[in-house]
């Protein structure tokens, strides 16, 4: 994989989000991280992530509000892939994510961190 890859880590859990930042780095990617809705959207609104990796619960700004706003209005360079990270796992709140544009939906505990890289790529080479 190429280290020109960019990701976008958004997850308001700092033990949980340092984990993911470390595993993606050391797979080669080039990672970026946002705390909250409000900073991952302003980091979103530049575009240019080739995935994004998006916690529902979130302060600020949730996941889904995060997403209808890009939705309405989108960066002048897209961000590839958004795929939802998150433990909720409601068919509606899937089915919600995925109509404002996600790629995917992945529940973080049904994850070790070596399996969240390999879904990672696995998303990443999905044309």
């Amino acid at each position: 994989m190429e280290d020109k890859t960019k990701i976008l880590v958004v997850e308001d859990d700092q033990a949980l989000r340092d984990l993911y930042v470390i595993i993606l780095q050391d797979a080669g990617f080039a990672v970026d991280q946002a705390a909250d809705g409000e900073e991952a959207y302003e980091l979103l609104k530049k575009g240019g992530y080739d995935l994004v990796l998006l916690d529902i619960v979130l302060p600020k700004l949730d996941g889904i509000h995060l997403l209808e706003n890009l939705h309405q209005s989108p960066p002048s360079l897209p961000n590839k892939k958004i795929v939802v990270l998150s433990n909720l796992g409601h068919d509606e709140i899937i089915g919600n994510a995925i109509s404002l544009g996600a790629s995917g939906y992945l529940i973080k505990s049904d994850y070790t961190p070596d399996q969240i890289v390999t879904r990672v790529r696995e998303f990443l080479n999905d044309k």
